[in-house]
This record gives C-alpha cells, structure tokens and sequence, in this order.
C-alpha cells in the first residue's frame, strides 16, 4: 500500500511516499481503507516535533482524521462490520503507523465512527479533530449539558471567535444544532461572509473599535459561554462581553503567544476558563462527543464546501506535503488529502 511517512521532525519536506505491507487488525482493532484523510495544524505541529518520538528514527504516519470503509475487524470488536462507511479521529495518537496519510490504517474500534451514508466521505473527513474539540468546548461550561442535541442550548447564546476556522466552523453549526443563539467573531469581511454561512446568527469584526459594544447590543447581559480560539489575542473583549459565571473554552493556543490573565477582574465575574485538548479530554467525552456528531450528521446539520461556510482545498496522497504546507500557512477552509477511490 501507498503511505506517507517521515523518520525525522522538520518541515512539510520531510514527507515521503513510500510502499508497505497492509497490516493485519489484533484484537480490538478495525481495519480502513482510507478514501480521503484531513489535515489538521496538529498534525504539522506533530512533524515539526511535538509529538513524543519525533526525530527518533522511528517512522511515523501523519494525519489524525479521516473517512474510508472497513476493510477489516480483529477479535472482539463489536458494532462495526466489513464493508461499512465510516469517519475516524485520533488515528495516529499513541500510534506511530496509524496516521491517515496512507491506503489503511488499524486503529482502535472506539476511534470508529458510522458514516451516514448521505454523508460524503470529505465530510467523514473533515469531521474528527474540529467537530471534536468543538463538542467539548460547547459542553463544558457551568451547569450545562454534557451531550448535544436539538434544543440542548436552547436559550443560550454562544460567542465563537475565529468562526471562519475549521473548529469554529464545526461549532457554529453544533451549536446551532443545540438550539444556541450564535455570535461569531472574524477579521475581515470574507471571513464573516464564510461565517454566515456555516449558520451565525450574527457576525462581528473583532478588529474594529466597537466590537465589545457590537456584541453587547446582541446579547445585552452578556454572552453565556465562548468558544476561544485565541485567548491572548481576545481576553480583553472576552471579558468585556461576559456576564458572571460565564465559561470560556480556550482550544489553541494562538502559535505559543504568551496569556497574561487579569485575575481580579476574572474573579469578579466568576468566570471559568476552560482548557480543551482532544487528546486528553478523556474517553467517555470522547465517545460521547462522536455519538452526538453521528446524531448531527443524520440531521444534516453539518454541511462542508464554500456555500457553506467552509471552503475545501484537495490535494491527491503524492502532494500530501503541499497539504501540509497549505494547513501550516492558515489556508482558510479545509485541506482534505484524497486516497484512494470509494469505488
């Protein structure tokens, strides 16, 4: 089978196409044919070196996401059968070969997802780490719920900053799934146009003067909860639109820019910050999260594509360097990697 590999942490160079031999599913494990596989910055971030082992000589399989059919089950895995379509996450964590920039991959059954099959598999793709993190942003505040599902958020009003990014895409559209009222934060009026899109209700340009004010004049007593994607950049707005006791789940940390916190002014107010990683918000958040976006994308509530909010930028499995290199230059929308043939 075609795989991409490196050996060594660096830039998007040093991926390579190479050829190995398909893998046999232990047990637990599920064999997928990968179709098409997401990029993700995470997955950059792991080859430029913070994933544990990078550099070591060893080889590794870049890329968490993606969507196939299952080729193949080991012993003991329940729920999941040959031939179905499905959507995967987390693919190459804890596994070296596991990553999605190949032919197939094994991963564990619990990293297994259906995929509806109104659902393409581009979407199945670009779901996992976004759709992902963006559940458990949206489920971690105060008294809230824990799943998602319509009506879940109803009455609540959910600020999401960077609402043209793929998180911010997937959370815009869960949270209005859940029934929220959606305020999204951009720079630039292009952005906002995408933003619109994905389902926000309303669209502020978090560089202009006003933008507290802006938010304000929506949710006059303060927004309930906010999805962060750059906390440094944003605190000061942040706060300034908050209502006592409201959550703030930061989910990146805006390329290492230091976080100074005002710590009385946050007491004041109560509030919570939240800090979210995929990788160790735990399993039963995990599976639940997964249950709630199958729930989602049987309702269609999670559409990709530029009319919807989220452009898409294809590349084939021999240029998965340049989808790389796309992701790590902020390519606005999704980089997807097509790798094989569905038929």
């Amino acid at each position: 089978m075609r795989s991409i590999i490196y050996t060594e942490s660096g830039d998007a160079s040093v991926l390579k196409l190479v050829e190995r031999d398909i893998p046999a599913p232990d047990a637990g494990e599920v064999r997928v044919r990968i179709i098409v596989s997401g990029v993700n910055p995470t997955d950059w971030k792991s080859r430029r070196g913070s994933g544990s082992g990078a550099g070591s000589g060893s080889e590794f399989v870049p890329n968490q996401d993606g969507a196939g059919i299952v080729d193949a089950i080991g012993p003991g895995v329940e729920g999941v059968a040959v031939g179905d379509r499905v959507w995967i996450s987390l693919a190459a964590w804890q596994r070296p070969l596991g990553g999605t920039a190949q032919e197939f991959t094994l991963l564990p059954a619990e990293r297994v997802f259906p995929l509806p099959a109104s659902a393409s598999f581009a979407l199945g793709a670009a779901l996992g780490v976004p759709a992902m993190t963006a559940h458990r942003a949206l489920t971690v505040f105060e008294g809230g719920p824990s799943r998602l599902s319509p009506g879940a958020l109803a009455g609540r009003v959910v600020l999401i900053a960077g609402g043209a990014g793929a998180v911010g895409h997937a959370a815009i559209q869960l949270a209005r799934w859940a029934g929220a009222t959606v305020i999204a934060t951009v720079s630039t009026p292009a952005k906002a146009s995408l933003a619109a899109a994905a389902g926000a209700q309303y669209v502020v340009l978090y560089t202009e003067p006003d933008a507290a004010k802006q938010i304000r004049a929506i949710a006059p007593d303060g927004v309930d909860q906010i999805v962060e994607v750059a906390v440094a950049v944003n605190q000061e707005l942040d706060a300034a639109v908050a209502h006592s006791r409201t959550s703030i789940a930061v989910y990146a940390n805006d390329r290492g820019t230091p976080f100074t916190l005002d710590v009385a002014r946050a007491m004041r107010l109560n509030l919570r910050y939240q800090f979210v990683l995929l990788y160790t918000m735990g399993d039963e958040a995990f599976a639940a999260a997964g249950a709630d976006i199958v729930a989602a994308l049987e309702d269609g509530a999670l559409p990709i594509g530029e009319d919807a909010g989220l452009p898409l930028h294809r590349y084939p499995l021999d240029r998965t360097a340049d989808a790389h290199e796309a992701v790590e230059d902020d390519a606005v929308g999704k980089v997807l990697i097509d790798v094989s043939d569905a038929e």
